[in-house]
């Protein structure tokens, strides 16, 4: 059975085009952008306050492409795009997006790395993805050079993306250098891409967390953007109208520029669609809880875009917000990870007014598939499936799910799946298939069900990893459900559930726990991780107890998107149960 977006969502009105690049699409307004001269501006720097208006960014990105062609020896319509590949290593900074524009504006390749990559993680995506060039910030620049030389990127050509209170380097050339020798450059000739050659050119390419196995780099063409702008902006819409304020023609905010650029989240949901819609993202470099309640004190920020982690902050040191004022903030909107009910529902008790939504997507669906609408939150849910895309649901065996409430694999069609894995045809042919009508499907790992809310719309909920299901004595349990429970406890400021062997059940879940820091140093731990598994016993089903134990744990590693490196404590269990057997 084929599941689609619900009855009231908005159908896209025009095809999406597949002629022009990233850049034309954003700087340019016939195509549905939101006036730039009445947006707000779309970068505001949350530390200086910087806050180039959308035409002026118009222009640096214009000005920045005429200077990397120059500096690069790079021509809009001559040599594809594999030879233009810009590689960016750096925390958040106001030109990260327009150097992205720059470089499509030459028909050329992003491939931004994650900025808590270490040295031999960037080399090995710089040299995967065929970098010509490297990007960084003077943060970052030690570890940008190391890798750099690793790859055989010359010194000469890394260059800096300029970020507030850090002093200059002169030996490298800034991105403000590069603009205004390109000031002074003549025009670039226009793009001249033939009908669909932006469904078929990579822009982005973006690198899977590699939670298992090397990353794998994810080939996200100009399309792929372009279409989950539009299908995101066209399904909020039916939100925004209801939040527009009585005589006025359109509701615009200032959003949370909080999480990586280099994450599909924040570059396509954060960066494309909210400045699409003539929103301003107010940027900061990385998180840090005062700054970040500064910023959204101070820039008087609507929606916070977020992860669970900070939101399971947030819900826990209701205090230290209680010293900002947060009264600006109408949305939550949170990603990456599922956001536990019970984490929802703490939340919502401490802050009435939030409209607390949930959103699904992968980087292979460039970027999301389904999201939560204002007028049918439902806890736990990652809302409804949003304009152009259809979902299938298959079970292990490969039988098509044709009911409500039934699991399976989660797979996608939509305009926004992505071209596929660079040079893996094996990855591509176990990700991307083909059914008899020639529509092409994502299967997700994910394993999801379809319920109808009360409201009688229907619901993806995303209950685990199909791959880190634990199986106790046949019956499923889901990591995610034991974890978001665990975090009611008073007793518990984080954890992370796993699967670990059993003579008789095969597998049991096992609790890793960061404790709570309220718990007083007399409390002994053995009564704290009964009380734990006491709390599990009180609301879960016998299999899903936690006979694996409770283990405590200073913190639990997680991706810098929020996803729990599972990996890394299955290789810890595995490594103390190897230690406990040679003692004996």
């Amino acid at each position: 059975m084929v599941f689609g977006p619900p009855e009231w969502a908005p159908k896209l009105p025009f095809e999406i085009p597949d002629s022009i690049p990233i850049s034309q699409f954003m700087l340019e307004e016939k195509y549905g952008r939101f006036p730039m001269g009445r947006a707000r501006p779309p970068f505001i720097c949350g530390l200086s306050g910087k806050a180039p208006s959308c035409l002026d960014v118009k222009e640096r990105v214009e000005y920045l492409a005429r200077g990397l062609a120059k500096e690069l020896g790079w021509n809009p319509n001559k040599g594809g795009e594999w030879d233009k590949v810009v590689g960016v290593f750096s925390i958040n900074t106001l030109d990260l997006v327009p150097l992205a524009w720059a470089t499509h504006r030459l028909g050329g390749v992003s491939t931004p790395a994650n900025a808590a990559y270490n040295v031999s993680e960037v080399a090995y995506q710089l040299k995967d993805s065929g970098a010509k060039c490297l990007f960084t910030c003077l943060p970052l620049l030690e570890s940008a050079l190391q890798a750099a030389e690793k790859v055989g990127i010359s010194r000469n050509r890394v260059y800096i993306l300029e970020t507030p209170g850090t002093p200059p380097n002169s030996e490298f050339k800034t991105v403000s250098q590069l603009v205004e020798e390109g000031s002074r450059l003549p025009k670039l000739e226009d793009l001249s891409w033939s009908k669909g050659e932006g469904a078929r050119r990579c822009a982005f390419l973006c690198y899977s967390s590699g939670t298992s196995g090397l990353p794998k780099g994810v080939m996200i063409s100009h399309k792929n953007v372009i279409a989950n702008i539009l299908q995101i902006c066209h399904y909020d819409q039916v939100s925004r109208d209801a939040m527009t304020p009585p005589g006025e023609t359109h509701y615009l905010e200032n959003c949370l520029g909080l999480l990586p650029m280099s994450h599909i989240y924040g570059l396509v949901v954060i960066c494309h669609a909210s400045i699409f819609r003539g929103d301003g993202v107010v940027v900061l470099p990385k998180f840090d809880f005062n700054t970040c309640l500064t910023a959204i004190q101070d820039y008087k920020i609507n929606t916070l875009y977020l992860v669970p982690p900070i939101i399971i902050l947030f819900s826990k040191n209701r205090p230290m917000l209680d010293k900002y004022d947060l009264s600006a903030v109408k949305a939550i909107f949170t990603g990456a990870a599922p956001l536990g009910e019970e984490t929802a529902q703490e939340i919502q008790k401490q802050y009435p007014s939030w409209l607390i939504r949930q959103g699904y997507g992968l980087t292979e669906t460039c970027t999301v598939v389904s999201s939560t609408a204002n007028h049918d939150v439902w806890f736990g849910s990652s809302g409804s499936i949003i304009t152009s895309v259809l979902c299938r649901i298959v079970t292990v065996d490969g039988k098509e799910v044709t009911e409500y409430d039934t699991p399976g694999e989660l797979l996608v069609n939509s305009p926004a799946v992505v071209l596929g894995y660079l040079n893996n045809d094996k990855a591509n042919e176990e990700t991307f298939v083909t059914d008899e009508e020639g529509r092409r499907w994502m299967k997700t790992g994910d394993e999801a069900i379809i319920k109808k809310s009360p409201k009688g719309y229907e619901h993806v909920f995303i209950t685990d990893r199909i791959k880190e299901l634990i199986k106790v004595k046949g019956l499923q349990v889901a990591p995610a459900e034991l974890e978001s429970h665990l975090l009611s406890h008073p007793h518990v400021a984080d954890c992370a559930v796993i699967p670990v062997p059993d003579d008789r059940a095969g597998e049991v879940p096992k609790a890793y726990v960061v404790k709570s820091p309220s718990i007083g140093l007399e409390e002994n731990d053995r009564v704290i991780m009964r009380e734990i598994c006491k709390h599990v016993e009180e609301h879960k089903s016998r299999h899903k107890w936690l006979k694996g134990g409770v283990e405590f744990i200073d913190v639990i590693p997680k991706s810098p998107s929020g996803k729990i490196l599972r990996r890394l404590l299955r290789d810890k269990e595995k490594e103390s149960r190897r230690q406990k057997g040679a003692k004996l």
